[in-house]
């Protein structure tokens, strides 16, 4: 007789782990639970909220009666994670840290921890995803290194795993799963991929996960939790000062204590003045962080929804750092023709968008949306889908201009680009098709 199938759930003290884990107890297979500790910084009055996390997940191990262990990558979280963001933000850039720590940690340092050390025949998670493989077709995977380089074989990668959507669209969760690596992904299972939200609480509820359904589900970057952000960041990074520039006039409005504390489409508090200026643009040659008033020029504001848009803040043209390509690297038609249609997002549960990707030799891409988007941001990931598939990710690394630089360029023919994110993507008449590299 068969010994059953080793599956090792990675626990975060909430209720979709709990849920994946009690689903996969049913399943018949051996389940261990595990908890990550990635941060130990307390909040503001004391309490580690970590400790709190991982006697929850102790909890739901008790109540299904499956073993638990505790392991730590604080050390490791810093290095790739941490330190990461600080880089980014440093560079003016606004990152998304939950990309990396899957891509990192929980894909990386977890996924090797279960299966060489606890001899796991898969692992599991609660993100709302799926993949193109069965459970048994998890447990016949065996490693396969990764061929190196910067396209590999494609004879190579036939039976290449893909990942798929969740049933639920609205809790999808393949945004933050689009730099784990193939190999983990062809052994990874997502019990909660094929369910909705609302009915993975009804389980929870029906099987005495209480302490876990009555959690508020975490928002935000994680380390944070309710800090405020501009006090928690400036523990880490002097102070860069700069200006708060209006777009449409250049006037000096005020001084900021760093740009990497705003990033498009934010409000901006300066200093003494009351009227709701927000963010379009950061020039990284002045440190100056450009902003627009939200009222209209008669002073008063506009009737219905507050004016939070600005023409500064649209572009339809970015590209992006090498792609990881989960399934194909790259796609057969992106590789073929060079050009390739498809959607992208680059922030969750954003609406999809039509686009164009233009291949380069370094394997970046150029991507054209077929519209102009609001608040395209530097160091965010673009995230690519065909049909049910999430194709991959890489980082937005340059801008095209904006819908208000193009309007001032056609009134005024021959006037430079006011900011450097803008002006550092035509500086060299770079453009799809030309494959210029960063």
């Amino acid at each position: 007789m068969q010994a059953a199938r080793h599956v090792v759930c990675a626990l975060s003290g909430g209720v979709d782990s709990a849920v994946a884990a009690l689903l996969l107890r049913r399943r018949g297979y051996q389940v261990t639970g595990v908890f990550m500790k990635n941060w130990d910084l307390l909040d503001e009055r004391g309490v580690c909220t970590a400790d709190k996390d991982c006697e929850d997940a102790y909890r739901v191990c008790q109540i299904l009666d499956i073993p638990f262990r505790q392991v730590s990558y604080v050390k490791e979280y810093w290095n790739d994670v941490f330190s990461d963001l600080l880089n980014e933000y440093e560079k003016g850039r606004t990152p998304n840290p939950d990309i990396v720590c899957n891509k990192r940690i929980k894909f990386s340092c977890f996924f090797n921890y279960a299966v060489d050390n606890l001899g796991a025949d898969a692992v599991a998670t609660g993100h709302y995803a799926r993949t193109s493989l069965e459970d048994e077709e998890v447990f016949q995977q065996k490693h396969v290194k990764r061929p190196e380089g910067l396209f590999r074989n494609r004879l190579e990668i036939r039976n290449a795993v893909k990942l798929l959507q969740a049933a639920d669209s609205f809790k999808d969760q393949t945004f933050f799963l689009s730099q784990v690596s193939q190999d983990a992904l062809r052994r990874t299972l997502f019990p909660l991929g094929g369910l909705t939200k609302a009915f993975v609480k009804k389980i929870a509820a029906e099987n005495g996960l209480h302490h876990v359904l009555q959690k508020k589900e975490s928002m935000g970057i994680c380390f944070i939790g309710k800090r405020n952000f501009e006090n928690f960041i400036l523990q880490y990074l002097q102070p860069r000062p700069g200006r708060f520039i209006s777009v449409e006039d250049n006037k000096v409005l005020g001084t900021h204590k760093g740009w990497f504390l705003y990033t498009l489409g934010q409000r901006a508090n300066i200093g003494g003045l009351r009227e709701p200026w927000y963010v379009v643009d950061k020039d990284d040659a002045t440190g100056d962080v450009l902003v627009f008033l939200r009222l209209q020029s008669g002073g008063r504001e506009a009737r219905g929804a507050p004016r939070t848009d600005h023409p500064a803040l649209y572009r339809d043209l970015l590209r992006t750092g090498r792609v990881h390509w989960i399934a194909e690297e790259p796609p057969a038609a992106l590789v073929r023709d060079k050009m390739m249609e498809c959607h992208f997002r680059f922030r969750h549960q954003m609406a999809l968008v039509p686009c164009v990707l233009t291949l380069n030799q370094d394997g970046t891409v150029w991507v054209t949306a077929v519209t102009a988007l609001r608040a395209l941001t530097l160091g965010q990931f673009a995230v690519f889908y065909k049909g049910d598939a999430c194709l991959g990710s890489g980082k937005i690394l340059r801008l095209g201009p904006s819908a208000y630089t193009l309007q001032k360029g056609r009134s005024r023919p021959g006037v430079a680009t006011a900011t450097a994110t803008e002006g550092s993507s035509n500086s060299r008449g770079d453009s799809p098709g030309l494959g210029p590299t960063l």
